[in-house]
């Protein structure tokens, strides 16, 4: 029988090798122990100060105080844009566990629109989860209190009470001074930190020319919150920095008395001080209620704006462009006197039309019947169209052009308001640019009474009647007085003209409101002496028959009715321009409107000041 072999092991070599892994994982163990130790000295020590300080930030969280809006009277202190206080309602993403659902039982506790939740969303985008963010201004007591007794259902969302900008003389001061809205998307990125802490931006007016003045400086303050983001103190504050208060050249009294003379027309005053240029009034016609536009306009009452087909929200004073008409004969007079091209003795005849050489098309005059013998004086009294065909072949396009142009026509005037329009001054080069066409002698004398390619803003209009009373020394319109006024872009170049043609002018306009003149019936009787020129625009243009003036025309192709005026003659302190969009004559519509403005400024009455205006 076979017998079995057994191998017998060496216990030494077992204890060997029990000892050789021992101290291999002792130094593995070893090894970890050093790692892990330098990792906590790494942390604890070389580290310290960075998680000190983010542990501190899960507590500690720095917010923007907005700062104040600066108020915006007029000169004698009446309110035109002030702070009231309102409830907000912001969001902090971070702090808020479902974002989506807490939004959705937002809606059901207050109103929130569409357009809340798209500009919360565009907030969301460029801000970090952090920030509080507004989801909803101006909520008033009931929506406030609702929220406020359901607050615990809400983290991360509280209501803070902030100042909105409100507009107290309504549609009365719309244009003019402006109003503010949200910072939109595109704004965003230029948006400066006043901006975005205020989460409004001046849009138009005022408003907008003096946003950096305005808005002040935003002030940061730490915060102490607990888990739900709820403050719990504040550890450090630095105060906000109000904006700068405005006081403007305007008068809220004289500008009412505008929009009354208007009396729901469309059209535009402007009434400026010829002495320092100083903005008394300004108004366009129909207007709006600035306050809709703060926090965001509803698109059904944006919509009811936009639509109208009257256009309230077009600055008319500004950016409506107008045929001077007849207005614009006081300068092509100065033009004509100051190169030598006619004298205050020349004589015109007018038999109602004129001709250029041996065309048979005639040029009409306003009086079909003619003026006769005409001079300078009778020639602007009587607004004789004949006159200053004759004046314009004289003087020729390209003279014409740069005599007009430095009174301010066919360029900007440098206001500090936004938006404002330049109108057209034509000449031949302007027609070869735009209109790829030559020009015709005919177009010379059209525009020589104001008509064809000639536009004008009533804003140029009485800056243009403001250096032809003062004889060329008032300064550019300013809405807003130095120091705080923004320096005009340029002063216009008002040309040397001979005291004995200002004087010449000045007579002629005087005439235009002495009997025989066409605007004597609006201004007789006036305790005041007066300066002015009627003017009639075409909105199209008149048949060859004799008969045919337009007086079947349906209104919108009425002509406008435009009126210029300075007083006193020997001291001016007010010259205006006045247009009636289709009003009909100079004479019959705007030249007795622009009487009213006269009189409530050089005839004021002792009245209380009324309410303030919000009828758009």
């Amino acid at each position: 029988m076979a017998r079995r072999h057994q191998t017998i092991k060496d216990p030494a070599a077992e204890l060997r090798l029990f000892r050789r892994r021992a101290w291999l994982l002792l130094a593995v163990m070893a090894l970890a122990g050093v790692g892990l130790l330098a990792r906590l000295t790494f942390l604890q020590v070389l580290q310290h100060d960075r998680y000190a300080t983010a542990s501190r930030d899960n507590s500690i969280r720095a917010e923007v105080i907005a700062p104040a809006r600066g108020v915006i009277t007029d000169r004698n202190g009446v309110l035109l844009a002030e702070n009231v206080s309102s409830y907000s309602l912001y969001v902090t993403p971070e702090n808020v566990p479902d974002l989506d659902a807490t939004l959705a039982a937002l809606a059901q506790r207050i109103e929130l629109r569409p357009a809340d939740l798209e500009r919360f969303a565009s907030l969301r985008r460029g801000r970090p989860r952090f920030e509080a963010l507004v989801l909803r201004r101006h909520l008033d007591e009931t929506e406030a209190a609702r929220f406020a007794v359901q607050r615990h259902r809400f983290p991360g969302v509280e209501l803070r009470g902030d100042l909105s900008r409100h507009y107290p003389q309504g549609a009365l001061t719309a244009h003019v001074v402006g109003y503010v809205g949200r910072v939109s998307e595109a704004e965003l990125a230029d948006a400066s930190a006043e901006q975005r802490a205020s989460d409004s931006i001046g849009k138009t007016g005022i408003e907008k020319s003096y946003d950096t003045l305005l808005q002040g400086r935003v002030g940061y303050q730490q915060v102490e919150v607990d888990a739900h983001g709820r403050r719990l103190r504040v550890l450090d504050r630095i105060l906000a920095r109000p904006g700068t208060p405005l006081r403007l050249n305007l008068d809220v009294g004289l500008q009412r008395a505008a929009r009354a003379a208007l009396a729901g027309r469309p059209g535009a005053v402007v009434a400026i001080d010829p002495r320092d240029g100083a903005v008394l009034a300004i108004v366009s016609e129909p207007s709006f209620d600035p306050n809709l536009f703060v926090g965001g306009i509803g698109s059904d009452d944006y919509r009811r704006l936009t639509d109208d087909p009257l256009r309230p929200l077009l600055d008319r004073a500004l950016r409506g462009l107008y045929p001077p008409g007849s207005t614009i004969k006081p300068f092509m007079l100065l033009a004509g006197l100051h190169v030598g091209a006619i004298t205050p003795s020349d004589h015109v005849w007018c038999p109602g039309w004129y001709t250029l050489g041996s065309s048979s098309h005639r040029y009409r005059c306003w009086q079909r019947s003619g003026h006769g013998r005409v001079d300078a004086l009778r020639a602007v009294a009587q607004s004789c169209d004949v006159y200053f065909y004759e004046l314009a072949l004289r003087l020729g396009i390209e003279r014409m052009h740069a005599e007009l142009g430095r009174f301010g026509f066919g360029r900007l005037t440098g206001i500090d308001l936004p938006g404002e329009l330049a109108g057209v001054l034509p000449s031949p080069e302007w027609k070869r640019r735009t209109r790829k066409a030559p020009w015709y002698p005919g177009e010379t004398l059209i525009a020589g009474i104001g008509q064809g390619y000639d536009t004008a803003t009533a804003l140029q209009l009485a800056q243009a009647t403001a250096l032809l009373a003062s004889r060329g020394a008032a300064p550019p319109a300013r809405v807003v007085p130095p120091p705080l006024g923004r320096p005009p872009a340029h002063t216009g170049e008002v040309p040397s003209i001979a005291a004995e043609h200002w004087q010449t002018a000045i007579d002629a306009m005087r005439a235009v409101v002495s009997p025989g003149g066409t605007a004597y019936k609006a201004l007789a009787g006036v305790p005041y002496s007066a300066a002015g020129k009627t003017g009639t625009a075409q909105v199209f243009g008149l048949s060859q028959r004799p008969d045919d003036r337009g007086r079947n025309a349906p209104r919108h192709l009425q002509d406008h009715a435009l009126f210029i005026a300075f007083a006193p003659v020997e001291a001016p302190r007010i010259a205006l321009a006045v247009i009636v969009e289709n009003g009909g004559s100079g004479s019959g519509t705007a030249a007795p409107l622009a009487r009213q403005v006269l009189d409530a400024w050089l005839q004021p009455t002792q009245a209380p000041t009324p309410p303030p205006d919000t009828t758009p």
